[in-house]
């Protein structure tokens, strides 16, 4: 049994201070106030019987017992949150044939969670689900052969479909774990280390090329990796640096004892996530899929990235469903 006083909500502000370092931004992130965020980590504390946090501090800071706590909370707050997903049950009984495609950025951890969901809602369904780049996704979407897609959003607005926000995934620079050099030096064009991005085929290289661009000369790149874990396992072995982003990042876990994350400066540097669907889709479904992906990027992908980002706070997050129809 729990203490008296430990509650979900204060573990849950407890989290959210332990990522933002801030009473404002964690107030924003809870949708409690000010004073109620204070409230909740004072009584959890008072009840614990040990500080978690040192108030004194701007950020604020984890004390030793606070990165202790919060490294056994986060893994029960993630379950917790999967078994919220696991147990929403989305209404797809009456589908005959849904068709679905999913950027590849998802392959490894995401996409096969999404898919035993819909399997499992989707009794009567002729299912395909493909995974691919988004630019192959958005061609589909308007060719017509998907219903539905989850990539990212490209330049030029994809016609008759309704776009559903997932999540904002800002780039960030991505160097080898024993580089000394900053971002400033490494985006200069004489860095000691050379610049690797991915392959120009992809639409990623194409967004990095565009933002590194406008602001100042970028950096060549001497090498173009197609493979998004090839890049990563080069850059761990010291060939290289390059620049991907938090769902980049988290996909390439096997790799980060080798990797340093970085802030990327360059203002506005992101792409965003949606899920795309087809006019004639602008019933619920899309809107379920949608927010059933938002959760399992929460707990999967944003939760872990922040708990070792937590500068990634303010750019990292999901994104408000406003269901915009393109037509």
């Amino acid at each position: 049994m729990l203490k008296k006083g430990v509650t979900l909500r204060g573990i849950e502000v407890f989290e959210a201070l332990a990522q933002t370092g801030s009473v404002a931004k964690a107030a924003g992130v809870t949708g409690l106030s000010q004073p109620a965020v204070s409230q909740q980590m004072r009584n959890l504390e008072t009840a614990l019987g040990a500080e978690l946090i040192d108030h004194a501090r701007r950020p604020m800071r984890l004390t030793p017992a606070g990165h202790l706590f919060l490294r056994r909370t986060g893994v029960a707050l993630s379950e917790l949150r999967q078994a919220q997903s696991d147990v929403t049950v989305m209404d797809l009984a009456h589908l005959e044939e849904l068709n679905l495609g999913i950027i590849d950025d998802f392959d490894d951890d995401l996409t096969p969670r999404l898919a035993t969901i819909l399997a499992e809602s989707l009794t009567r369904c002729r299912f395909r689900m493909v995974a691919a780049g988004s630019i192959e996704l958005a061609r589909a979407m308007e060719e017509k052969s998907l219903h539905m897609a989850i990539c990212a959003r490209i330049d030029t607005p994809l016609q008759g479909v309704i776009e559903h926000p997932l999540v904002r995934d800002p780039f960030i620079i991505v160097a080898p774990k024993n580089t000394d050099e900053d971002a400033q030096t490494l985006l200069r064009d004489d860095s000691p280390l050379p610049f690797m991005n991915y392959g120009a085929d992809l639409l990623i290289a194409d967004q990095i090329t565009q933002h590194l661009a406008g602001h100042g000369t970028p950096p060549a790149a001497r090498f173009e990796i197609s493979s998004h874990l090839a890049l990563m396992a080069m850059v761990a072995r010291g060939i290289g640096w390059t620049i991907t982003t938090p769902l980049g990042y988290m996909r390439a876990a096997r790799f980060h004892d080798g990797l340093r994350a970085m802030a990327l400066p360059v203002p506005d540097a992101t792409r965003h996530i949606s899920l795309y669907a087809g006019t004639d889709w602008s019933g619920p479904v899309p809107r379920d899929i949608a927010r059933t992906m938002r959760r399992l990027i929460k707990t999967h992908m944003i939760d872990p990235a922040l708990a070792d980002l937590p500068w990634l706070a303010d750019q990292f997050h999901l994104m408000e469903d406003r269901s915009c129809a393109k037509s």
